[in-house]
């Protein structure tokens, strides 16, 4: 009898993560090993059981505290043999260019179906990577986009969480507008940071007014 592979679940979203429950606990030749809300409970258990042998984990980006992305990059560095399942609603371009690049091993929407999100699993196991055609669109539109200037590789929703950044509006306010979360909202904040290569907030305000998104 073939071995279970050993899976571990990530997401801050208990509706989400109870729904990945029952979708990967049927499946005879996988074992939920462990479930977590944010990044940070997976490191200290990752470093706690190296030898267990987990084989996979599907983790969510926007989580409070350590969000998928810092925990994709520690494993990749940490925990090279296990394998990473990214499973998000926030796939623009900077996002999937960081991932790829930091090489995540599969990435699919939250509205992926049953079936392609065992797809997915079965690919990775079997030692491929596995990307949703709209992950692949939002990578190849990056890759078009690399020798354009920052400002212009930005979207019309991350000039419009920009303007309300520099606009002096909270997080929470932010996400309220948009109709977003507020973790989708750090997300968004990160990246801006990161693409436009500033270091704080007054740094997005100015530009901001570069873009003349404010008067």
């Amino acid at each position: 009898m073939q071995p279970k592979s050993k899976i571990i679940i990530v997401d801050d979203h208990k509706m989400f993560l109870d729904g990945l429950r029952s979708i990967l606990e049927p499946q005879p030749h996988l074992e939920i090993v462990m479930t977590a809300k944010n990044g940070q409970n997976v490191e200290k258990y990752l470093n706690i059981n190296a030898e267990e042998g987990i084989a996979l984990v599907v983790m969510d980006l926007n989580m409070p505290e350590y969000d998928g992305a810092e925990l994709n990059r520690f494993i990749k560095k940490n925990h090279p043999q296990i394998k990473t399942l990214v499973v998000s609603m926030l796939h623009d371009v900077q996002t999937v260019r960081t991932l790829t690049q930091d090489n995540v091993d599969g990435y699919l929407p939250k509205n992926a179906p049953k079936e392609e999100l065992l797809k997915a699993i079965e690919t990775i196991l079997g030692g491929e990577k596995y990307f949703a055609q709209t992950i692949k669109d939002a990578y190849l539109k990056g890759m078009t986009m690399q020798d354009a200037s920052p400002e212009q590789s930005l979207s019309k929703r991350e000039k419009e969480v920009l303007r309300l950044i520099a606009m002096e509006q909270t997080t929470q306010e932010i996400a309220d507008q948009l109709f977003l979360s507020k973790h989708t909202i750090e997300s968004y904040r990160k990246n801006l940071i990161s693409k436009l290569g500033v270091r704080n907030l007054a740094g997005l305000t100015k530009y901001a007014i570069k873009l003349g998104l404010i008067d």
